[in-house]
């Protein structure tokens, strides 16, 4: 905008720009300057200590202790980013959440649902998911029934585990609760518990079977 002040009106520029004018006067008079222009050959040392260079929290803590820097480790981030030194490693973490997704697995059914979850009255569709919950311990893993139309959970299973035998036990849960002559759609997503939930209920109730929609 500098560039074309001189060549249109600033009211002009601003207008196109959708700008304010106090914006404008602000940044002229706090231009963007590099992020602790003083550590940067101190952080550029540190990091070539190591063939693959160093993370921003490795270097925020050498300049913290070796040259008494009061910086944060996401400054270091940023003056890295600045810098354009970035560390050839990447650690690998271990809060990766649960993912059961394989492809396409087994038998596969339609989206019946679709993205219609409305329904008139309870019993006639439903929702299945299955959700990590990190503990102390361990993890666990929970898979309600949800209905949609009377907003309740009506069936729920919690395992160590994300396997068949959960899923059995929710469907046997399901079904001992389903009033008589209901014909509800279930809806779950396609990753491969759920595939297995859909081949579980295939099985064993053959009067249920084709009311089981996993997309």
């Amino acid at each position: 905008m500098s560039g074309l002040s001189g060549q249109y009106p600033l009211s002009d520029l601003l207008e196109c720009a959708g700008l304010a004018r106090s914006s404008y006067y602000y940044a002229l008079a706090h231009p963007k300057g590099p992020t602790r222009p003083e550590l940067w050959d101190a952080a550029a040392e540190i990091f070539s200590r190591t063939a693959n260079g160093c993370g921003h929290r490795q270097i925020a803590m050498c300049l913290r202790a070796e040259r008494g820097a009061v910086i944060a480790d996401k400054t270091v981030l940023k003056m890295m980013h600045e810098m354009g030194i970035r560390c050839g490693i990447r650690r690998e973490t271990d809060y990766h959440r649960y993912n059961s997704y394989k492809g396409v697995v087994g038998r596969t059914f339609e989206n019946v649902v679709g993205r219609d979850f409305e329904a008139d009255g309870p019993w006639e569709k439903m929702g299945t998911d299955v959700t990590e919950f990190r503990q102390p311990w361990g993890k666990a893993y929970f898979a309600p029934v949800y209905d949609f139309g009377s907003k309740e959970i009506v069936a729920w299973a919690t395992s160590t585990h994300p396997n068949m035998a959960q899923q059995r036990e929710l469907l046997d849960q399901l079904v001992s609760k389903k009033p008589e002559g209901a014909r509800p759609i279930l809806h779950s997503d396609s990753k491969n518990v759920h595939s297995r939930f859909a081949a579980a209920c295939w099985r064993p109730y053959p009067a249920s079977r084709d009311r089981i929609a996993a997309s």
